[in-house]
């Protein structure tokens, strides 16, 4: 019953915001949230302390899908909690998703959650983007861990022309994508107090 409510809770979140996913991802994020706030008790991985301001990060999350295409691969950088790299990976189960995470009770996390899932595609990888051996990806993601700039030097080894980059990001986004040397092609979605950089 509990987990009924809460499903219907996070539901109503995800349709305010015009989001629509399946049952099965729905049932998928409402175990994340619980995990995440089971674990959150002990290992302090976020400050989203209650389920309500969990299920708003997962919004926050979750908003890009109103625009943004399901790409061939994702990699999120600086996953922390799961925000937004894990998140988007319940709904975009079929594609490949690599997490970097550095941080060991982080890291130690997003393994356990995506495992709890029966996320067969998501692999954590416990180290900083740089030093990341892979194919390039079709998707970069990333929220509130370095500026533009120094994310595109960093990520500069995991990407083709073809790539393309959504980035979570505060007051800060225009400026930071002016301050580029060489301008992207890019577009702005604004949603609450989230500025959401979509280059292309």
């Amino acid at each position: 019953m509990k987990n009924e409510m809460n499903k219907h809770a996070l539901n109503g979140l995800l349709t305010q915001a015009g989001i629509a996913v399946p049952d099965a991802a729905l049932a998928r994020l409402v175990m994340f949230a619980d995990l995440l706030h089971e674990w959150n008790q002990t290992h302090n991985l976020t400050g989203a302390k209650t389920r309500e301001v969990i299920y708003e990060n997962i919004v926050d999350s979750l908003y890009p899908l109103t625009f943004v295409v399901r790409p061939d691969s994702l990699l999120d950088v600086g996953t922390g909690a799961g925000f937004p790299g894990l998140v988007l990976a319940v709904v975009w189960s079929n594609i490949p998703v690599v997490l970097s995470e550095p941080l060991g009770k982080r890291a130690a996390f997003l393994k356990y959650a995506a495992m709890e899932m029966g996320l067969t595609r998501v692999t954590v990888e416990r180290k900083r983007v740089e030093a990341l051996v892979h194919a390039p990806f079709g998707l970069i993601t990333s929220r509130a861990v370095t500026d533009t700039r120094l994310l595109l030097d960093l990520t500069a080894h995991l990407r083709t022309p073809s790539t393309q980059y959504l980035l979570y990001k505060g007051s800060r986004a225009a400026a930071e994508l002016a301050a580029l040397e060489t301008q992207p092609n890019y577009d702005i979605v604004q949603w609450n107090k989230r500025n959401f950089v979509w280059i292309k």
